[in-house]
């Protein structure tokens, strides 16, 4: 089993919408970097990721999902209307990849970026990198155990 990160912002498509969808599952589309789809090409069915709020105040990680359908084809890549629309697409060659999502829990209290980068253990951790701005990233399973701790954690309102 391997461990991700994957960002969406919350006003497009966000946690609380995942868990409104039939099954809870729905396709995570419009990746349009090389090397994201590559991430998501490697996905398996039963991998976890941290579903993350970016461009969100204060953004952060506000659940996890499990991988259920391995990478396919980005239907928005060749839909006209799409925001996500690639005109150099090819269906017999499709450039973008989807994978779906299914939602295993939403955090109770969402794990901050603030929080993430207070933690020393967590200094590594490829989303606390200046610059990073890969909608999805492989997560070391350290890191995992690390931020599952956090999302269990009492929150302080001092």
């Amino acid at each position: 089993m391997a461990y991700w990160l994957m960002k969406s912002e919350p006003d497009v498509f966000g946690i609380n919408d995942l868990a409104q969808r039939p099954l809870q599952t729905e396709l995570w589309d419009g990746v349009r970097n090389y090397q994201a789809r590559n991430y998501l090409k490697s996905m398996q069915v039963g991998d976890l990721a941290f579903f993350y709020h970016s461009n969100a105040k204060p953004p952060g990680i506000a659940g996890i999902v499990t991988i259920s359908r391995t990478a396919y084809p980005d239907p928005t890549q060749f839909d006209k209307h799409s925001p996500y629309f690639d005109e150099r697409s090819n269906p017999t060659d499709p450039r973008w990849m989807s994978v779906d999502v299914t939602l295993v829990t939403i955090f109770e209290h969402l794990i901050s970026l603030d929080a993430l980068r207070a933690q020393p253990a967590l200094a590594d951790l490829p989303l606390l990198r200046r610059g990073n701005r890969l909608s999805v990233l492989p997560m070391a399973p350290s890191a995992w155990e690390i931020i599952n701790r956090m999302a269990n954690m009492p929150v302080s309102h001092a």
